[in-house]
């Protein structure tokens, strides 16, 4: 995957998350490796660009998510 469609990705998840209310942010969205992740987690992994945040944006587009 090129770095360009990874930064789509990213803006339409950020674009998402910025809109979600302060609730919902605590809620799983994704299970990775047996391990519940929240929308909270996600934005913490995206924002620091990490090679496991690139993992979840890309799972989250095979679901549909964002």
């Amino acid at each position: 995957m090129n770095k360009e469609t990874v930064l789509t990705i990213r803006e339409k998840f950020l674009n998402i998350y910025a809109n979600l209310p302060l609730a919902v942010r605590n809620e799983i969205i994704i299970v990775l490796g047996g391990e519940p992740i929240t929308w909270n987690a996600v934005f913490l992994e995206v924002s620091q660009s990490s090679e496991k945040g690139e993992v979840i944006l890309n799972k989250l587009r095979e679901l549909k998510i964002i």
